[in-house]
């Protein structure tokens, strides 16, 4: 009898456990009020034994991203706001700095805003200087998604309408933000029935010592690309793939990412920092390690793993304190770090570009996988 009563202890403690390994995520919906044009935010958090996230159907913005320390303490790692209203404000103003939303329907910058394609040219929205930079103060951050909530995540959807911001095509879009095991993945979908263009990112500010914690100048920074993409006086890629090797672009090793962000090199005094394109080494053909960040006081780590074939590496040299954000932080120069896995800037007008045309027919779809741990 004792040893019937051991062994069915022995499968209920194996059942607990197995439980607690196979644990699956919480998600909870919740109401973020009304925006002042009236829109009401859902607001979805997803949370795990390692990881807490919140987003809003507005924007697809990531309001906030919760990790442990090596001690344990659990810490904000994204700059934002304190509520939607001040992700809306931020939106509409001429300092919008997208803390944090989905990018579309283009990423990044496209040259003189205009691009062509199958003989026909298309005229998109100046708002950075001459070129259209994410796609005009009316792209995918700025419009209200259907969500829904799925396992372990929730799946958001935006039918962008032909013609929208200049593009061609009803591009219907989706995107999934699923956590799991100390991993953020956000899984990218689309498709068109006209041939457009599409390049899709998420554009989250991370401090790993936490949202507000200083500056991100002592993180150590390891980029897998051995390439980045020079620009010019409008931070518009020249064409060239340029080897890192001797600039202050190689971070084939783990370097601080404020060693060398004043040297004397023009790349860097154009972008007032990094504000640059690296060339994935293998990347846009399988998931590969794009990057991985190290925060020597907090022992976070951070490895982006992702899809597509570039990263946009960004050092928030815009910011200069006239941003108050979450708590009422007034955010300052290098306050945090962005690592946008997208296609590469301007890719609409460089032939030489890996593609970013999508046909009819054709599906769009990457991911990107954020992995946090301690050392």
């Amino acid at each position: 009898m004792r040893t019937l009563k051991a062994v069915l202890a022995a499968i209920i403690l194996f059942a607990a456990a197995c439980e607690m390994v196979s644990a699956k995520t919480q998600v909870t919906k919740r109401s973020g009020g009304k925006l002042p044009d009236g829109s009401a935010v859902e607001i979805y958090t997803l949370k795990d034994e390692k990881i807490e996230l919140e987003v809003m159907n507005y924007g697809g913005f990531m309001l906030s991203l919760k990790v442990a320390d090596k001690s344990g303490k659990v810490e904000d790692v994204l700059l934002g706001f304190d509520d939607p209203g001040g992700f809306y404000e931020n939106n509409h103003s001429k300092s919008a700095a997208f803390f944090g939303p989905i990018v579309g329907r283009y990423a990044n910058r496209i040259a003189h805003a205009e691009f062509k394609l199958d003989g026909k040219e298309y005229h998109l929205v100046k708002n950075d200087g001459d070129n259209s930079l994410h796609s005009g103060p009316n792209g995918f951050n700025n419009q209200m998604w259907d969500a829904k909530i799925i396992a372990d995540g929730v799946e958001l959807k935006y039918l962008s309408k032909d013609g929208e911001g200049g593009f061609p095509g009803n591009l219907t879009a989706r995107v999934r933000y699923t956590v799991k095991d100390g991993d953020m993945k956000i899984e990218y979908f689309a498709t068109t029935d006209k041939p457009t263009v599409v390049n899709l990112t998420s554009h989250g500010y991370f401090n790993l010592a936490g949202q507000g914690n200083g500056t991100i100048l002592e993180e150590q920074l390891k980029l897998f690309a051995a390439k980045f993409t020079p620009v010019d006086s409008t931070l518009i890629p020249t064409g060239e793939l340029k080897p890192v090797t001797g600039t202050p672009f190689d971070f084939t090793a783990p370097h601080a990412i404020g060693e060398r962000i004043n040297a004397d090199d023009e790349q860097l005094k154009l972008g007032h920092g990094y504000d640059h394109n690296f060339v994935i080494d293998g990347g846009g053909k399988k998931l590969v390690e794009a990057a991985e960040v190290y925060d020597p006081k907090s022992g976070r780590v951070m490895q982006v793993w992702t899809t597509e074939p570039g990263v946009q590496f960004y050092t928030s040299n815009f910011l200069n304190g006239s941003i108050k954000g979450k708590k009422g932080i007034a955010y300052p120069r290098n306050g945090a770090l962005c690592l946008e896995t997208q296609h590469y800037p301007d890719s609409p007008n460089h032939p030489s570009f890996p593609t970013t045309t999508l046909n009819p027919g054709q599906k769009f779809h990457t991911e990107t996988i954020y992995r946090f741990s301690t050392r």
